[in-house]
């Protein structure tokens, strides 16, 4: 089965990222790219996304389309990045995603 893992950034870790020293965050970011590489035969597909501040939003739901600066709506937790993954189940997904080294959250949702 194929699924999505949603990375989710929390206002409090990226506070947190920001305040690590060079050391620390270089040392994070090697992290990630270890789960990525030891992840690999079951990543299709990995992106890391521009950050929040980047978005523009269209909403097509009144009269007249409506583009906006900035994500769909305010929030303390962004999406940052998005892996989808070849797995057997879900108990599977659950698994790779418990490895994830770093935002807190990862969303898993399967592909339709």
């Amino acid at each position: 089965m194929k699924y999505v893992l949603m990375f989710i950034e929390t206002e409090q870790f990226a506070r947190e990222l920001e305040a690590m020293g060079e050391l620390e965050q270089r040392q994070a970011y090697e992290a990630v790219g270890r789960w990525f590489a030891e992840h690999a035969d079951k990543i299709t597909h990995h992106t890391h996304l521009a950050p929040v501040h980047t978005a523009t939003t269209l909403r097509l739901d009144g009269a007249e389309p409506v583009v906006t600066d900035g994500p769909f709506m305010e929030g303390k937790e962004v999406v940052s990045g998005i892996a989808e993954v070849e797995v057997a189940d879900l108990d599977e997904a659950l698994k790779l995603a418990r490895s994830w080294p770093a935002c807190p959250i990862v969303e898993i949702r399967p592909v339709a």
